[in-house]
């Protein structure tokens, strides 16, 4: 029998796309994550914690870590996560931050045993919770003063099994006390640590009066690594007022002089022993510093130490401004006071903070004494009533006694005697030795103080300024059991020693060569006594060598009337055996200019003399060349109006031999050619020349080979010259001609 075809309709669905602004997909997806983020996880509150800081504290001073033995860091980690549900590592290295060993805090909240780290160390690990031991710090008896007092308020944890506080009471500014760093979605934080008896007395004084100078009381930042903070007024004014801005750190060090050595023994806060030394070792290695033979590191138990071996000839002063200049012994820490106030983030200065940090604690004195007074008070109402029995014992124990249900003595006393039910439970649960008159009148005697207390403290509710003199009270406290001396060093602006920049450059011999080709080689002496024969390419010659040091400025000479600077220690060194550079690509010539001369100098002192082919010469002072800017290329260095045959530098004026097409010449002293106002003066006539004549030739008087040179002496310029002896010609190998 055959099967009846399914008829069943084919569905097809329509796909359909809506379109959603960008905008509203932000804010309903990415706005409460955001707000997460900033809110309960990555920016400190006014109480100077985060989250993960206020919930691992908490724990552990519920476990009783606050006066008991310590416990194991894994026993803890797992506590905590009652109420971080982030994990167990996270947990940790948040604790590990907290520890005394890690050294990360100027007043660390965890008392450690065990290792821990280092803040200071890039590649120092910290044990495993299990090895480690921990309890709180005696100093958390002030962040957790009068917790239980509804000095803060509770919430329920993440699953509602247990409270947590949403901040610490803590009685002294710890915001500013210890540092924190967070980096939330679109903002992020970073506050410096202060020392503590500078906060407490600043905070004291803006307490008692706010128009204070805050710079008179607290002075500077205060960080556990020590160092020295290099202190500009401007630069801190602009950070106490408005939360943001930066300083610098350097480190502090000592020298050894019988073994050569530089110890290092603090660093900045914001970088570690394995960058300095990883930078220093880079700055060896490119040639940048070669007083330097060792450096490594020394740090054990009795602290951190980073050594640096030098020549015996180091000037130790210039060296260590140079590796501040260069390496991280010397470092920026920027500021961004950024916290949540009342679950809203904001950036204030240190008085802002201040005015948020008293606030705060004045709502948790408030809290605390509200509770003293209604335990007080409910305290006093019970006494009130034990008072009424005093008027008759025996009847108060005659009406339990002939009571016949345990239900009605309350109800009993309650009518006897006149008194609520409270005080009649009260009364109910008195143990039988207790029900004699001395219990009872020393329990009455109570009442008067207590009535003291509750007349005492609601007038301290009342009055702000009372308030406030209890947390001043509570600030000398803090700073008188806790306060230590400043561990970084102020170093202000004007103790700061300036060293010249050229102190920073290494003096040494070096020789420069330059070729046809225009190729270029800064060479050290010590290196050319040691090396071969010059590597050129094969048609290739060298055309000028100067002699000179690594603290000299070069100048070049193109052939296009430029003119190009730079300092000799900005140039590579090379080898005998390399080719050198090519000009065109270090100085970024033109496509056929070429480099014709060079010279050095470091004061611009001495001229420079060019020789015309029309026979005219121009003197012009070096310093014509230098200008206050730092600027590579100068034009117009000289004239253009005829082919220059010769150019060199000259210290004071010399004599010169002249030639003129070979059969004439002229000996004369520069002292004839005066002083050009301008670069490209086209200069004086020095030689009288024929109709299609031309200066052959010029040779310094040393590189001219003569019987009597005096001969060819002018005392006055322009002049005809003389002759040329067959004898000069012959010793000078004429007519060849002096080539650039």
């Amino acid at each position: 029998m055959a099967k009846k075809k399914d008829k069943t309709p084919e569905v097809i669905i329509e796909e359909k796309i809506y379109e959603q602004p960008i905008t509203d997909t932000l804010e309903l997806n990415y706005m409460p994550y955001a707000m997460s983020v900033i809110v309960s996880r990555a920016i400190p509150e006014i109480d100077g914690f985060k989250p993960a800081h206020r919930k691992l504290l908490y724990t552990m001073y519920k476990m009783g870590l606050l006066t008991g033995n310590r416990s194991k860091s894994s026993n803890v980690v797992g506590q905590t996560m009652r109420l971080n549900p982030h994990g167990d590592a996270s947990i940790y290295e948040t604790m590990v931050r907290l520890t005394e060993g890690n050294a990360a805090l100027l007043h660390p909240f965890v008392d450690s045993k065990g290792n821990f780290g280092k803040q200071y160390s890039r590649d120092m690990a910290y044990a495993a919770a299990r090895y480690t031991e921990v309890k709180l710090a005696p100093i958390c008896s002030e962040i957790f003063a009068d917790i239980d007092k509804n000095t803060v308020e509770f919430v329920d944890n993440f699953d509602s099994t247990m409270l947590e506080p949403t901040l610490l009471p803590t009685t002294f500014p710890n915001i500013l006390v210890n540092p924190n760093q967070g980096i939330a979605v679109g903002m992020a934080s970073q506050i410096c640590s202060f020392n503590l008896k500078e906060v407490c007395e600043t905070a004291i004084a803006y307490i008692k009066n706010k128009d204070i100078n805050i710079m008179e009381y607290l002075k500077a930042p205060d960080f556990s690594t020590g160092a020295q903070i290099l202190y500009h007024e401007d630069e801190m004014r602009q950070i106490y007022e408005t939360g943001r801005g930066s300083f610098k750190l350097r480190a502090k060090y000592n020298f050894d002089k019988k073994n050569s050595c530089i110890e290092i023994t603090e660093i900045p806060y914001s970088t570690n022993i394995e960058s300095i030394i990883d930078k220093i070792i880079a700055l060896v290695k490119a040639g940048k510093i070669k007083d330097i033979t060792d450096v490594r590191d020394e740090t054990d138990l009795n602290g951190l130490k980073i050594a640096i071996d030098v020549r015996k000839s180091t000037n130790v002063e210039v060296l260590m401004h140079k590796l501040f200049n260069q390496t991280p012994l010397c470092d920026s820490y920027s500021c961004n006071f950024n916290l949540l106030v009342n679950g809203k983030p904001k950036t204030l200065g240190i008085a802002g903070i201040l005015d948020a940090w008293i606030d705060f604690r004045m709502g948790s004195i408030k809290g605390q004494i509200a509770y003293d007074i209604e335990k007080k008070s409910a305290k006093l109402h019970l006494l009130e009533g034990l008072g009424k029995i005093l008027m008759d014992i025996d009847k108060a124990i005659a009406i339990i006694r002939n009571t016949e249900k345990e239900a009605d003595v309350v109800p009993n006393l309650m009518t006897g005697f006149g008194i609520d039910k409270v005080q009649a439970e009260y009364i109910a649960e008195i143990k039988l030795r207790n029900i004699n008159k001395e219990y009872i009148l020393n329990r009455i005697n109570e009442t008067d103080t207590l009535k003291k207390d509750l007349e005492s403290l609601k007038d301290t509710l009342k009055s702000d300024a009372k308030i406030k003199n209890i947390i001043c009270s509570q600030l000398k406290n803090a700073a008188k059991k806790y306060g230590q001396e400043r561990k970084t060093e102020i170093l202000y602006s004007e103790d700061i020693k300036e060293i010249p920049h050229e102190d920073f450059i290494d003096d040494y011999g070096i020789k420069i060569f330059l070729t046809e080709h225009n190729y270029f080689k800064k060479i050290t002496l010590v290196s050319l006594r040691t090396s071969g024969e010059q590597k050129l390419k094969e048609d290739d010659r060298i055309v000028c060598e100067l002699e000179t040091t690594n603290k000299a400025e070069l100048i070049f000479f193109s052939d296009k009337q430029n003119v190009y600077k730079m300092k000799a220690h900005e140039i590579a060194e090379t080898k005998a055996s390399s080719m050198g550079d090519y000009l065109t690509n270090m100085l970024g010539l033109e496509e056929d200019e070429k480099i014709i001369f060079i010279t050095a100098t470091y004061d611009y002192h001495g001229m420079m003399l060019f020789m015309f082919e029309n026979g005219k010469a121009a003197k012009v002072p070096l310093n014509a060349y230098s200008t206050k800017t730092n600027r590579k290329k100068l034009i117009n260095a000289y004239s253009a109006k005829s082919r220059l045959i010769f150019m060199t530098f000259m210290e004071e004026d010399s004599d010169f031999i002249l030639t003129r097409d070979t059969d004439k010449a002229c000996l004369f002293n520069t002292n004839l050619i005066p002083l050009s106002n301008t670069k490209n003066a086209v200069g004086i006539q020095i030689y009288t020349l024929k109709k299609n004549s031309k200066i052959s030739g010029v040779y310094p008087v040393s590189e001219f080979e003569c019987e009597n040179i005096e001969y060819y002496r002018t005392t006055k310029v322009p002049s005809t010259g003389h002759f040329l002896k067959e004898s000069d010609k012959e010793k000078n190998n004429m007519p060849a001609q002096l080539k650039l």
